[in-house]
């Protein structure tokens, strides 16, 4: 027949040298509280994270219909003074209950526990937080000269949460669009197109026949612009078609990941002699044909 000692009883428990941060009780003539037939005990109120809170203390258990509940100390935590506060409340918390150890002068905590306090459900707590038995053997520290001490730490969980959702798409056909540039040799320092959309997503593009900067001076710079308010992945085909041969328009394939709702691009450059290059077919008539394939692969919100 195995033995359970205080060690074993006590292994999902932690020691700590410093006192808990939001309340202390200390309790004299402890065994007084059962021959009173005090069965619930509550604290004063203390305060943590803007809201008031009371520690509630069952020497005998906080259920006598549980197997051997009896046998242990039960302590709760709960929200004090709920009349005050606004209909449908919520208070999302950690905590942790002590006992302080009077011969090692160390607190015996528990792990610090998550739960949602509300209008049903205001009281949280540990059915077995320390057995009688341990409890009552002055030896372990925890009663002493018939005295203890609780204590009890409550965190509130700020209810500012950013919550993320990553949509992934299966893109069997990509959405196309195409312009016609004229005039391309009088063109400005930059050609816009107008916004297109796919599906909830806002784009343009944008050619600087001239380049755009120190970096790109000696070739023509082709942008795709995400104008929308969603972080996105894309993959693309940026094409200026050859209007005399299918066989060689130029091309560039990249891929677009935008993680942030702002304006982002996407530049490729062609270089000015190859372009202006009539035999290659980029530019006739003085016109340019642009066309565009997009696939969106992810959206995050």
């Amino acid at each position: 027949m195995s033995v359970t000692t205080a060690a074993d009883e006590l292994a999902n428990m932690e020691t700590r040298e410093a006192s808990p941060a939001h309340f202390l009780i200390k309790i004299e003539s402890f065994s007084l509280l059962e021959k009173c037939g005090i069965d619930k005990y509550e604290t004063r109120e203390f305060s943590a994270g803007e809201y008031k809170w009371k520690l509630i203390i069952y020497p005998n258990g906080d259920d006598d219909k549980a197997k051997d509940c009896n046998d242990y100390i039960s302590v709760h935590v709960a929200v004090a003074n709920t009349s005050s506060l606004p209909a449908n409340w919520e208070v999302n918390a950690v905590f942790s209950i002590f006992l302080f150890n009077q011969i090692s002068a160390n607190y015996l905590s528990s792990l610090g526990r998550t739960r949602r306090f509300l209008g049903m459900k205001s009281e949280w707590g540990i059915s077995k937080f320390i057995s009688k038995k341990i409890m009552l053997d002055p030896s372990n520290g925890y009663l002493v000269n018939d005295t203890c001490v609780f204590g009890a730490e409550v965190f509130v969980i700020n209810s500012e949460t950013i919550t993320e959702c990553l949509h992934l798409k299966n893109v069997d056909i990509p959405y196309k669009r195409d312009w016609k540039i004229p005039n391309f040799s009088q063109l400005g320092d930059v050609w816009e197109s107008e916004e297109f959309s796919t599906e909830d997503h806002k784009w343009k593009m944008c050619l600087y026949a001239k380049g755009n900067g120190e970096a790109t001076r000696r070739g023509v710079s082709v942008y795709l612009e995400h104008v929308g308010t969603k972080s996105v992945k894309a993959c693309f085909t940026i094409r200026i078609e050859n209007q005399i041969s299918d066989k060689h328009s130029w091309k560039k394939t990249g891929k677009l990941y935008i993680t942030s709702p702002t304006r982002k691009k996407n530049e490729t450059v062609i270089d000015i002699a190859t372009i202006n290059d009539p035999k290659n077919g980029f530019i006739v008539n003085d016109s340019c044909l642009l066309d565009i394939e997009i696939s969106v692969l992810a959206v995050s919100q």
